[in-house]
């Protein structure tokens, strides 16, 4: 299984957006019936002399329904509220995965970062181990012109050395634990391969054009603010129904018990119906719509700021991309060849006593440095590629990035 793939399966908050979609669709059944009817039950008109039931013809024993019947078409605008509120998680949780795979990316390339700058150190730790061999035998031999200084020169070079592979492995560790709260703490502490998955070595010079910047519009986030949009849009047309009667029916039955010589009375019998009449509507019913409209155009606001928003973090990260191009370019054509020219050469001149020790430790230092900053210029322009690919999600039409790198 893959890292990404892992780590959308760990992620609780899917889980949790599928329950809250199960919830608002079944509110929206509920929201959609009829309220339920109210039954009352007592005893009418009855005669507090003698609490006689047969004392007065219009006592009675009484039970009524009431039914309420909401106002307007409330009803099914409340019920397709939460089904419009369900319709966002979708959206939400789409955006998540994208939000997961731009993170465990930065988190998996961090840990390629000190994984490799760890490996490229110990690869030249020999190398400053023969420099330091080389001037402890010129020193000792006296044959080279080598000077205590140089002894401890390199001496000193190779402690840093190790310091610098200390800090390295700490912000390694910190990378793994970081990882492992996405995939497990025992998966994280496997290790990546030497190279920089394909997907995000790919070249974005070309091919990005405005219209693939409009195209914004249809980032899951985007899709979800227009989700609510929808949704602010039935609130508004909730508030109007506050201007429409809200209606009740009722029928109520009454017993009547014998006369007090035994004639039968007749039993009663009511129905009605009932309103409410929306008349004062300057200080309720008028503010609400108030209230409402002003919140659809705020959640409009939000889309014109979200779409900015996005389009500007996307030329943004397109814009470093082809600078860190520029520098890595640089980098790998002229200036570690130059370097590595530079060391070589000032080891020469050192070995045929024509040089100074410091300056062919400096040349190493400075080539070894280079190269460090090379790998982290190919993590960060890895980072920013994949957080490039998150904000134009759905413009670009890239799968999400799987990363099956781990390795034992």
């Amino acid at each position: 299984m893959s890292v990404i793939e892992a780590a959308t399966e760990n992620d609780p908050w899917l889980g949790q957006s599928s329950y809250k979609q199960n919830a608002l669709m079944e509110e929206s059944v509920a929201e959609g019936a009829l309220p339920d009817p109210r039954v009352t039950i007592g005893a009418a008109n009855l005669p507090l002399d003698t609490f006689d039931t047969r004392q007065e013809p219009m006592t009675q024993g009484t039970i009524g329904f009431t039914q309420r019947i909401p106002r307007g078409d409330s009803r099914r605008l409340a019920s397709a509220k939460k089904e419009e509120m369900a319709g966002v998680q979708p959206y939400l949780r789409q955006n998540r995965r994208a939000q997961v795979t731009e993170t465990v990316t930065h988190l998996w390339l961090d840990l390629w970062k000190s994984q490799e700058s760890i490996r490229l150190i110990e690869e030249n730790r020999g190398l400053f181990e023969q420099l330091a061999d080389v001037a402890e035998a010129g020193y000792t031999s006296a044959t080279m012109g080598s000077r205590q200084q140089d002894v401890i020169r390199a001496s000193l070079e190779l402690t840093r050395l190790e310091d610098r592979l200390t800090a390295l492995h700490t912000q390694l560790a910190y990378s793994k634990e970081a990882l492992g709260e996405w995939i497990g703490a025992s998966q994280a502490q496997l290790s990546v391969t030497e190279s920089i998955p394909p997907l995000l070595l790919e070249d974005v010079s070309s091919g990005w054009s405005e219209t693939t910047f409009e195209s914004v519009i249809r980032h899951p986030s985007i899709r979800a603010t227009d989700q609510l949009i929808d949704v602010q849009a039935i609130d508004v047309d909730l508030a109007r129904q506050a201007y429409k009667p809200e209606w009740s029916v009722f029928a109520q039955y009454g017993y009547r018990d014998r006369a007090p010589n035994g004639q039968d009375r007749a039993d009663l019998f009511s129905i009605g119906i009932g309103f409410d009449l929306p008349i004062f509507t300057g200080s309720r019913q008028d503010r609400r719509l108030n209230a409402s409209a002003a919140r659809l155009e705020a959640e409009k606001t939000d889309r014109v700021l979200r779409i900015r928003s996005l389009k500007a973090k996307a030329r943004s990260a397109l814009a470093r991309i082809e600078r860190l191009d520029d520098r890595i370019d640089l980098y790998q054509q002229t200036l570690l060849p130059q370097m590595e020219e530079q060391a070589d050469a000032s080891l020469t001149a050192y070995n045929n006593d024509d040089g100074d020790f410091a300056e062919a430790v400096r040349a190493r230092i400075s080539e070894l440095n280079a190269e460090v900053e090379l790998i982290q210029m190919m993590a960060e322009r890895a980072k920013t590629l994949a957080s490039f690919r998150y904000l134009t999600t759905e413009a670009s039409n890239i799968p999400s990035f799987s990363m099956t790198d781990l390795q034992d």
